[in-house]
């Protein structure tokens, strides 16, 4: 029988909000049928001083305590005209639900001064606060009404008189207030009319299997209450190869709450379809995990609420691993073709000053010089060169707007997921490489190094570096490219290469304006014997940008691929150091022989094609990696989440990250804003982080975003981060 009494009394207290998210274990271990009335824990008292001033108490019992920022008293009526309520200085901490605070123990007193009405006898007074106990568990929203005589002009003072009369009802006005808390007797909450009904019965909440890619939930407030639309997430637990998508909610009802504003909320029966991220097609058991939260109307707020649902998936269904939805229509709506073609071009200038563009563009700079004082090979030069920029530019944004627009997962820079890409790409550096060292001197034409060639080699080489700019181009983004490629992403096919063709210009016009302004042409040093220092010299970035690609295929491959590519490697430069000597040998078969060499060390590539992808490795100390159900879970617990979404190839992310991320400023701003660092690891393809690029309209990485503590809108930040950047926008999501 007491085990009985026990269900029924954690039962109301729960319906009050006295459990407000239990989750340590010191707080799953309290019992609620300690806890005191609320107005033991927190006994209210008055005192009229005079005409114009009127103090209330608070006596705060042991093992409890007062929010400040939840006190507030004013007059109820015209009988008094009040100045701002004046509270003391209470002491700070940092409080799960409301963040940074200052709390009352033992005592608190809130002084209301002002201006009594001429001859009134009596006034009303509104009163609210909210407090918990240190073992956890907070006490809803209090409200009361105190009715105070006041003294006629020159009288003395009325002494302190407890709150023992409360207008409206409200419990705590009894003696068994902890009747009333507990459901035992049929007391009601201040301005209600109904005793509030435990959470399942005020939120009902159900959930089927729709599709197999679709789940159809369903939400049930009773009357007289209201749920929240942007305090409601989703995870899945049980499947790690599926995620929760973007649900699909039906227009909901604004509203504003005393507690959260302006919001989105429902009164009635709403179903929610709730699309899912599949990576296979296998039947799978789920479990759904529901963060909800509601109020009663003119009533008490409910803490989170959890719930969670078992379901079976049916095999089948659309595996969703490398498909995405295409870009929404707002990307395109809310730019002007005139301005996304400005700002690619002003993209594409600016990709001219991004370290892995330089590799290539010394190249360039080198046939530029090499040109003397021929204007009109200088412009030969850069004709092709932009000619191979453009045709390269057209290409790529063609077969990435189409791919996409079939539905497969594509952004800005894609193919160095690819391992093959990347090796293959390693290869043609390190032959780039050797060639300007000297080892060798076949097809320095098409490496575009500016050798004495013939008129049909030349153009050949530069039209091959404006392919090779592009190539090596596209792990990185500048300012004002992101705005430009979505609108490309998700224009008609031939307005988005325009988009394309127009940061292809940009890269270009650098070479562009030095081969056709003869004053900037005039500027160019004059050919002689210091160049071939200078080509020997230029060979060393491209040893660098081999030793970074290097570095992606040991996150996609692992130690096997750099081992792979390396063997690889070796057998290249061999091929071609055999090959050169070749040139001068009696012997006809030593160019076969290294031409056989050179075909070998094209297997290593196949054979980090087929490699299996490593695991993820676990995230850094201090970060947490990125999933759809991890952040609804920080976003549930009012948590402010630094999503970093990046990849081992995006240079412009090891960038910020060296500048920025990895510095103690940035570990400080964190920690003031008590933030959560998350990581999404985009090197190789992955449905989850594609999802939610697309539903921020970026076409690539670095993503950064920001969500607030408070549950709403995410600030997303630029490509490129200063520390002043990232503080403010985590003091601003703390503040939220």
């Amino acid at each position: 029988m007491s085990g009985l009494v026990s269900r029924f009394v954690h039962a109301w207290i729960a319906a009050f909000g006295l459990c407000a998210l239990l989750a340590t274990p010191s707080a799953r271990a309290v019992d609620e049928s300690d806890l005191l009335p609320v107005d033991q824990a927190f006994a209210l008292s008055s005192k009229v001083v005079d005409r114009g001033r009127i103090e209330f108490t608070w006596t705060i019992a042991k093992g409890y305590y007062l929010y400040r920022e939840r006190m507030g008293a004013a007059p109820a009526d015209n009988a008094f005209k009040a100045d701002p309520l004046q509270l003391p200085e209470g002491i700070h901490k940092h409080d799960q639900f409301f963040g940074n605070v200052q709390i009352y123990h033992d005592h608190a007193t809130a002084t209301l001064t002002g201006t009594a009405a001429s001859g009134a006898g009596a006034a009303d007074f509104n009163l609210k606060y909210q407090g918990c106990a240190d073992a956890g568990v907070c006490y809803p929203p209090q409200k009361r009404t105190l009715h105070l005589a006041l003294p006629a002009q020159g009288m003395s003072a009325v002494a302190s008189v407890p709150d023992m009369g409360v207008a409206n009802g409200n419990p705590s006005a009894h003696p068994g207030a902890l009747a009333a808390l507990t459901g035992k007797s049929g007391a009601k909450l201040a301005g209600t009319d109904t005793l509030p009904l435990p959470p399942e019965q005020a939120f009902g909440f159900e959930a089927i299997v729709d599709t197999p890619n679709r789940l159809l939930l369903r939400f049930t407030p009773a009357k007289g209450y209201y749920l929240y639309r942007d305090k409601t997430s989703f995870a899945i637990g049980g499947a790690s190869s599926v995620q929760p998508g973007t649900p699909q909610w039906p227009p909901a009802q604004q509203r504003h709450d005393e507690h959260f504003g302006d919001v989105a909320a429902y009164t009635d029966l709403v179903e929610v379809p709730l699309p899912l991220i599949r990576q296979n097609a296998d039947a799978q058991h789920i479990a759904l995990n529901v963060v909800l939260q509601g109020c009663q109307t003119d009533g008490i707020c409910y803490p989170p609420m959890q719930r969670s649902v078992s379901l079976d998936l049916p095999a089948g269904g659309q595996v969703s691993a490398p498909q995405i939805l295409p870009p929404k229509p707002v990307a395109i709506t809310s730019v002007s073709l005139i301005t996304a073609l400005l700002l690619a071009l002003g993209g594409g200038l600016i990709l001219n000053l991004m370290p892995c563009v330089l590799p290539v563009l010394s190249l360039k700079a080198l046939s530029l010089v090499q040109s003397g004082e021929s204007h009109a090979r200088a412009r030969s030069h850069a004709l092709w060169y932009t000619a191979g920029v453009l045709a390269s530019f057209a290409a790529l944004g063609a077969l990435a707007i189409g791919l996409r627009q079939a539905g497969l997962s594509l952004g800005w820079g894609f193919q160095l997921q690819q391992p093959l890409v990347v090796a293959a790409l390693a290869y043609l550096m390190l032959a780039i490489g050797l060639s300007l060292s000297g080892v060798y001197q076949f097809g320095a034409g098409v490496a575009g190094v500016g050798q004495k060639l013939t008129e049909k080699s030349g153009p050949a080489g530069d039209f091959f570096t404006g392919v090779l700019a592009v190539v090596v181009a596209s792990p990185c983004t500048a300012p004002f490219m992101g705005t430009a490629l979505a609108y490309a992403f998700a224009a008609p096919t031939a307005v988005g290469i325009a988009v394309f063709l127009a940061l292809g210009l940009g890269l270009a016009l650098p070479f562009l304006l030095i081969a056709f302004v003869p004053a900037l042409a005039s500027r160019l040093p004059k050919p002689g014997a210091w160049m071939e220092t200078l080509k020997q010299f230029l060979a060393f970035p491209m040893y660098l940008t081999v030793a970074w690609l290097v570095s992606v295929i040991a996150a996609q491959r692992g130690s096997s691929g750099v081992l792979y590519l390396l063997g690889g490697a070796v057998l290249l430069a061999f091929g071609l150091w055999w090959w050169e000597r070749g040139r001068y040998s009696r012997h006809r078969i030593v160019r076969p022989l290294a031409g056989l060499v050179l075909l070998v060390a094209l297997l290593p590539l196949l054979a980090i094609e087929r490699l299996p992808p490593i695991a993820k490795q676990a995230a850094e100390t201090g970060t947490v990696a990125y999933s759809a159900g991890k952040l609804a879970e920080l976003r549930a617990q009012h948590r402010v989440v630094f999503i970093d979404m990046t990849a081992d190839w995006c240079v412009s992310c090891k960038a910020n990250e060296a500048a920025v991320l990895s510095r103690p400023a940035f570990h400080d701003a964190m920690t003031a804003a008590n933030a959560v660092y998350m990581v999404g690891d985009y090197t190789s393809v992955d449905p989850a982080i594609t999802a939610f690029l697309d539903a921020h309209h970026a076409v690539g990485v670095p993503l950064y975003v920001v969500y607030p503590r408070s549950g709403g809108e995410a600030e997303e930040l630029p490509n490129i981060l200063t520390q002043s950047i990232v503080g403010d926008a985590l003091a601003r999501a703390s503040a939220r």
